[in-house]
């Protein structure tokens, strides 16, 4: 290779090997350009983190060659954890009027709007991002304003298709340009890179039309009852419909929740979303009309447990309960991990007497996402290079590079990764040559990455063992033990009914302090070693159970 040969760098920092956390980087000589940046929600064993952003240590190393972020849509897993890095990484941003104005709902919610610098490209115009010149193609998708991306560089043209499927009768006439990503096709792509997310289904994804009938029969189904309905807030299609089925069996519409309130107020203000005058009205005003002639719209899809369907669930909303015989439509899909607490929820609602439609037969969810057919007649016509698959678990990356070489791509054409891999292409070939830094970053509260790996085993200890604290006051001069030890448990053992455990504990720790004392130790740190050690045993031989042992030593 010529020494100023231009070289292309594809360095995935997020959504590969993982559904959520999208983030892509493009480097070709000193210009950065980077795609989309998400947010994930926490696994189960991420005790107490509220959500999972990805770790952007090599963007921050190379921030003078960011020459800006564009973005496909507005859902969270593409725009979700730009709040939390405008301190670190405050470049231009381009996108759609839709995606912008949510991610500005999400600024001002965390105080860091006046940090932005936020450029609105339409769909199918461009926009030039340094070196790259960047043409937004629409695509359909379960939220309007979303795009693909086709991105100019001096090595070719490069294909990201964001998030989509191929809707021959979408909402809002949000059709996937077929013709443009066809015209692209013809022109000698370099590289693909295509949503995985529904690769593992056959056939092709229904149309979001297909909801608006299968919600009309359930409203039909429903005409007696008051109707409850959960949804992503973030799914601005299926709003509208919720909405327009609503309006044509004469009911109004109560909104419940923060967040869905706040991109209905966005997509309202950008003409994204029809609501018909009159139809909204409050809860309050909610109760001096019929119960069947009211529809209330909320979040709480996934069984989130602060979401208000789950307080309703569990009887504990403040201002709403469930009434036997109300109508529950969950129209959203499962998304991975999340099995547990929608079951929980769905089981509650129908313990207090609610008619609950959510399963898959309903149809009153469809994915935003292309299945196989789809994914192949993208392959089809783009006729790439190179192919990348992204936005999808290693199976699904696995699964749809097979299904390129499928269609005609030899083996040494496609390419799986793992975050932080890189991808190098220059005129002659292309191979993943060389790794950045890339993970997760936990956020917690106000925490951005104060709590890791060993924060969650305590957590988890914790949750699994329970708490054994020791309390030793201890003569300052002498050495002596001037009172205790004193114990106190939490989530270990019920006290009460453990006396004698407790007493025994309280024997071994005495003894360990002689010990100590006789051989001249008065160093803290020794003797809480030697009583965490001497309690763990003891304790483990007594229960079998590994509490968090924390001896706290006072002196006087």
């Amino acid at each position: 290779m010529a020494i100023n040969e231009p070289k292309l760098s594809i360095i995935p920092l997020g959504g590969l090997g993982e559904i959520g956390k999208n983030i892509m980087a493009i480097k070709c000589g000193d210009d950065i350009l980077v795609i989309d940046c998400g947010l994930m929600f926490p696994e189960d064993e991420m005790l107490g983190v509220d959500v999972v952003i990805p770790d952007i240590t090599y963007l921050i190393e190379n921030k003078s060659s960011i020459k800006g972020i564009v973005l496909t849509h507005g859902h969270e897993d593409h725009i979700g954890a730009i709040p939390y890095l405008l301190d670190s990484l405050n470049v231009p941003i381009f996108g759609t009027s839709l995606t912008l104005g949510l991610l500005e709902a999400k600024l001002q919610e965390n105080l860091v709007k006046e940090k932005a610098d936020l450029h609105v490209v339409n769909p199918g115009e461009s926009c030039q991002v340094g070196i790259f010149q960047v043409e937004l193609i629409p695509v359909s998708h379960s939220i309007p304003d979303s795009v693909g991306l086709a991105v100019k560089t001096p090595l070719g043209t490069i294909v990201h298709t964001g998030d989509f499927k191929i809707d021959q009768t979408p909402l809002n006439e949000e059709e996937l340009a077929i013709n443009r990503f066809a015209e692209l096709g013809s022109k000698n792509i370099l590289l693909l890179m295509s949503d995985s997310t529904n690769v593992e289904r056959i056939g092709f994804t229904p149309s979001e039309q297909t909801v608006g009938s299968a919600l009309e029969q359930a409203f039909t189904q429903a005409a007696k009852d008051r109707i409850i309905v959960a949804s992503f807030a973030s799914n601005v299609n299926r709003l509208q419909q919720i909405i327009d089925a609503t309006y044509k069996h004469k009911r109004k519409l109560v909104v419940l929740g923060k967040k869905i309130e706040t991109v209905l107020e966005t997509a309202l203000k950008l003409n994204k979303i029809q609501l018909p005058e009159g139809i909204q009205i409050s809860l309050e005003e909610s109760k001096k009309i019929a119960k069947h002639k009211i529809t209330i719209l909320t979040t709480g899809s996934q069984g989130e447990p602060m979401s208000a369907l789950t307080k309703m669930a569990q009887s504990q909303h403040k201002q709403l309960e469930i009434l036997k015989g109300d109508t529950v439509i969950i129209s959203a899909s499962t998304i991975p991990g999340n099995e547990k607490l929608i079951s929980r929820t769905v089981n509650s609602l129908f313990k207090l007497g609610a008619k609950v439609v959510y399963d898959k037969t309903s149809g009153v969810h469809v994915s935003g996402h292309a299945s196989q057919e789809e994914l192949k007649t993208m392959l089809n016509l783009i006729k790439p290079k190179y192919f990348l698959p992204i936005h999808g678990e290693y199976r699904q990356l696995v699964r749809h590079k097979r299904l390129a070489q499928e269609v005609g791509l030899k083996l040494d054409q496609t390419f799986v990764l793992e975050n932080g891999q890189v991808l190098e292409i220059t005129k002659e070939k292309a191979l993943v040559n060389g790794r950045v830094t890339a993970g997760k970053i936990l956020v917690d509260g106000l925490g951005v990455g104060d709590v890791g790996n060993i924060v969650l085993r305590d957590r988890r200890q914790l949750s699994q063992d329970g708490i054994f604290i020791v309390v030793i006051t201890l003569n300052k001069e002498t050495g002596k033990v001037v009172a205790g030890p004193d114990v106190i448990s939490r989530g270990f053992v019920y006290v009460r009914e453990s006396e004698k455990l407790m007493d025994e504990a309280k024997e071994r720790v005495s003894l360990s302090l002689e010990q100590c004392q006789e051989k001249h130790l008065s160093e803290w740190s020794t003797i809480k070693s030697n009583v965490r050690d001497v309690l763990g045993k003891f304790l483990y031989e007594k229960t079998r159970r590994r509490p968090m042992i924390m001896p706290i030593i006072m002196e006087i």
